[in-house]
């Protein structure tokens, strides 16, 4: 037993690593990676059995996890988020919800054959749009804010309402009560009002008390996470013992509470609650997956199938479409987001639970409620996660998806580098304070954003524009350093990099740490007084497409500074002394050089020279 629950965990946290990973390196969605080693793990192989491994404990185990996604889903509910999208969202929570609730009943009943219901219980379920898949497929497409924010909102918000709404419509089946009886309206909707003003009230009154520990430096660094998770549990615990999902609300609007109260020190502990997140996520997809039975898998029918190809294809595009009605949104955004919809993890646990009792109940139809809502979940993740970066790229609905280098400084060198970079059609955006530093740019076309990249201003500003690279080029090595270790994060260590602060501050041990700077740009020798000197004496950055003859030349010619390697759809590459070995360039890369005047006027020539003799 013990030697089985050992094999079960390493094989699930193995399995759901590699798949993030391999989702990362090959720009697929992670989601239908872990749910296909969850079906492969489970009903194929017969190696994983959650539930009678951990036996009564995987329910509550689950249950757990998910409130803990859901809280950290919840700390990225931003109201001035909410204020920019704020028709489109109160639309797709409080008006398409009940549409969809109803479309999907009437469904259930008229194609799969279902009760009544069990067809109100499936319209319930399917209403969520789980933010444990929404939130990992956003944050590998560069969606527009405004759209993004309407897909996320949406899951978080439904999410627990969803849930609600499922157990309401439970508990009535399972009393064998008629909606129209006097007893809904006497007993179960207050219920439910009270349920839901405890949830919110059990969810704002901690975040208070949480920033006021915080801010009077009455809590240590090292417990702030524990005691939030620790919080956020007994949060969801209490409220659940209310109601069947309660909980959900409860954890949400903890996680909102805490983000919107502005705490300072919460962007670092958020980044380490979003990787915990994608462990648990993980961990979660392929554990209910592995738990398929094959008996549930055997009664998958035509009636469930087109059932689910109506859900995909009528239900959730009409109840968009006529839940934003007389909106400001365009018809581009009701397509997309009439079509994005995958379910998740709280589709998955309220169907098992739901379809046990009402079979246990009577119900004759109870049994097919756990087919149904995997059919929508495994078709849904797998059609919408495939489909949501091509949709919205065909709909003009993304940022770019070129890689992008943001330049910090506005000086005459970095503006020459982002000017040669712009004629190229590279994305690139010069960012600084000042109005003044930013003219000359702005003069030779190039994009430019006034902003403190260290302030939410700046941040929510970048968020706007395609970013997956930095350079920091002021004078200021410190501020460099600052901007780098704060940017870190969000684009990843080896993506940030500033001019050299100085040989001697590159020291290891006695130098600045690396994790309170950039990687170097180029040579430790090159700081912001070498570049300026070279571009006082004429030096100028050229852009050049590699050739077979010049593949081999990189950082072997005399009067040129090689800097920086696009490769168009891939990457950009940018040269570094602290890299154990440079990236090459490759026939078709564009290389990016500093050149002295005298080694401008021969490569203009060679250049030339190929053209004549292409076009001969």
């Amino acid at each position: 037993m013990a030697y089985d629950v050992l094999f079960g965990v390493v094989l699930t946290f193995g399995a759901g690593m590699l798949a993030q990973w391999v989702s990362w390196r090959l720009r697929l969605p992670a989601i239908v990676l872990l749910f296909a080693m969850g079906l492969l793990f489970g009903p194929v192989l017969g190696w994983l059995h959650p539930s009678e491994t951990l036996g009564h404990a995987f329910r509550p185990l689950v249950s757990m996890l998910v409130a803990l996604i859901v809280f950290e889903g919840g700390m990225v509910l931003d109201i001035r988020q909410l204020r920019e999208a704020g028709q489109g969202v109160a639309r797709l929570t409080m008006v398409a919800l009940p549409i969809n609730w109803i479309l999907g009943a009437l469904a259930a009943h008229y194609v799969a054959h279902l009760e009544w219901g069990t067809s109100f219980l499936f319209g319930a379920i399917i209403v969520v749009t789980g933010p444990t898949v929404i939130l990992p497929l956003l944050r590998s497409a560069k969606l527009q804010p405004r759209v993004a924010a309407f897909l996320r909102w949406e899951a978080i918000v439904n999410d627990p309402l969803g849930a609600i709404l499922a157990a309401v419509v439970m508990q009535i089946m399972l009393l064998h009560v008629d909606l129209h009886k006097q007893i809904f309206f006497v007993h179960t909707l207050p219920d439910m009002l009270l349920a839901g003003a405890v949830s919110v009230a059990a969810g704002i009154l901690p975040a208070y008390l949480l920033r006021y520990l915080f801010t009077r430096d009455l809590m240590p660094e090292l417990l702030k996470v524990p005691i939030m998770v620790t919080l956020a549990l007994i949060i969801f615990e209490a409220c659940t013992l209310v109601m069947e999902g309660a909980g959900l609300i409860a954890v949400t609007v903890f996680g909102m509470m805490l983000t919107n109260l502005h705490i300072p020190g919460l962007n670092e502990l958020k980044r380490t609650k979003e990787s915990l997140v994608v462990l648990m996520v993980s961990v979660l997809f392929i554990l209910l997956t592995a738990d398929l039975h094959r008996a549930v898998l055997a009664r998958l029918s035509i009636p469930i199938l087109l059932l689910t190809l109506v859900v995909l294809f009528v239900v959730r595009p009409l109840c968009i479409f006529l839940a934003t009605l007389g909106t400001s949104i365009s018809w581009q955004e009701r397509i997309f987001v009439g079509w994005i919809a995958p379910r998740g993890i709280v589709a998955a646990a309220v169907a098992g639970a739901a379809g046990i009792k009402l079979s246990e109940a009577g119900y004759a139809s109870a049994d097919l409620v756990m087919p149904a809502v995997f059919c929508v979940i495994a078709v849904t993740m797998i059609c919408h996660g495939f489909s949501l970066g091509p949709l919205a790229r065909r709909l003009h609905l993304t940022l770019s998806n070129e890689p992008a280098l943001v330049i910090l400084g506005g000086n005459a060198w970095s503006t020459d580098l982002a000017a040669c970079l712009n004629e190229e059609k590279v994305p690139v955006l010069l960012v600084d304070t000042t109005a003044q530093e930013l003219m000359p740019a702005a003069r030779r076309g190039v994009p430019v954003l006034k902003a403190e990249l260290l302030s939410a201003a700046g941040q929510e500003a970048l968020e706007e524009r395609p970013a997956d690279y930095l350079i920091a080029t002021t004078g200021d090595a410190i501020y460099n350093g600052m901007v780098c270790g704060h940017m870190a994060p969000h684009m990843g260590r080896e993506r940030v990099y500033q001019v050299s602060p100085g040989v001697a501050r590159l020291d290891l041990y006695r130098g600045l740490s690396r994790d309170a700077r950039g990687k170097v740009l180029g040579e430790p020798g090159w700081n912001y007084t070498f570049f300026d000197t070279l571009f006082s004496r004429g030096w100028r950055f050229v852009c050049q497409s590699v050739t077979d003859a010049t593949v081999d030349l990189f950082g072997k010619e005399e009067n040129r500074l090689d800097l920086l390697i696009v490769r168009r759809g891939t990457g950009i590459f940018v040269r570094s002394a602290e890299d154990r070995a440079w990236t090459m360039p490759s026939m078709g890369d564009l290389v990016i050089s500093m050149r002295a005047p005298e080694s401008r006027d021969e490569g203009a020539d060679v250049k030339e020279e190929a053209e004549l003799r292409a076009g001969a």
